[in-house]
């Protein structure tokens, strides 16, 4: 049994998905950026999620995004079924498109931790010795000087969505939001940082590279390799799947953070055992979302920090 999640309103998550078996699906062309684009913008807008990065691999799909409303996986059921059928239409694929694990969710508590995330998101085309530089990558991504000021646009797709149905609207606009607690006048300092971090990430990945020998595969390549091929690259097993960051030099925060992370799930626990011996009256914590949306439970409603501050 997966351990319960809390799921807060204003917080902001790491998001990944995976394809199935590491297949290329997600090859960077046209066709796929503009269904990836088309149905994030439409799912954020239905459930009020603030897009803050993205950039689609060939084998997986990184956002970075905060959940305003409190209600992260039917965001995420709807925008991953969108892609999926789209994918399974435009590269005639039989069979499932995501990976058997569940959506990877690292929620980010400090603005260190959100800094650290969008470069890591950036720089994955760098890392994985695709290109060079982030902005090269060709699949669908937001680069630095976007971030907190730019749009993604993309028209509606011809495969799989239906036209005549007045929730797939002729054209979707994807507006990139800065991250909570960064407003308009740092917003410059904010994007420098990430700028920062993103510059050492990649420094790193091209060490990495002239220490083994290898070269970058250039965009031209990645965006014609075939969809139905396999990343052949080592990839460790994912034994960890980690439910929060704090990022670099935060001093106690991450003892904070699984402190608060070990209560939850706690009082989650003996909620649950009273509500299975019979007692409908017994209080979740606050967070507590599958409960209350399919049973009925009643929740704690005070409101918790969505940020820890550094010590």
């Amino acid at each position: 049994m997966s351990q319960p999640r809390e799921i807060a309103p204003g917080a902001t998550y790491l998001l990944t998905r995976r394809v199935l078996r590491r297949h290329l699906l997600l090859r960077p062309d046209a066709a796929i950026n503009q269904l990836l684009v088309y149905a994030l913008a439409v799912s954020a807008r239905r459930y009020g999620v603030e897009v803050h990065a993205l950039c689609a691999m060939s084998t997986h799909l990184h956002l970075v995004v905060t959940d305003v409303q409190g209600v992260l996986p039917r965001f995420l059921q709807f925008f991953h079924r969108i892609m999926a059928l789209g994918t399974k239409v435009l590269r005639k694929w039989e069979g499932p498109v995501w990976d058997h694990e569940a959506t990877s969710v690292v929620r980010l508590l400090t603005q260190a931790a959100v800094v650290e995330k969008i470069a890591y998101v950036l720089a994955n085309p760098v890392s994985a010795g695709l290109v060079r530089h982030a902005k090269e990558w060709p699949g669908a991504k937001v680069d630095v000087v976007e971030l907190g000021r730019g749009a993604l646009h993309a028209t509606r797709p011809s495969a799989y969505l239906d036209p005549e149905n007045p929730q797939w609207t002729e054209e979707a606009t994807l507006p990139l939001a800065l991250p909570p607690g960064i407003d308009q006048e740092n917003a410059e300092a904010f994007r420098c940082q990430v700028a920062a971090e993103l510059e050492r990430l990649e420094t790193q990945a091209l060490a990495e590279l002239e220490r083994q020998g290898l070269r970058f595969m250039g965009a031209e390549r990645a965006s014609k390799v075939s969809p139905y091929e396999r990343a052949t690259s080592f990839e460790g097993l994912r034994e960890r799947n980690p439910t929060f960051a704090v990022g670099r030099d935060q001093g106690d925060a991450r003892r904070t953070a699984a402190a608060a992370v070990h209560a939850f799930r706690a009082s989650y626990r003996a909620a649950l055992e009273r509500w299975r011996a019979g007692v409908r009256s017994v209080l979740f914590p606050v967070g507590t979302w599958w409960m209350r949306t399919f049973h009925g439970a009643s929740v704690n409603d005070v409101v918790t920090p969505t940020w820890i501050a550094p010590t």
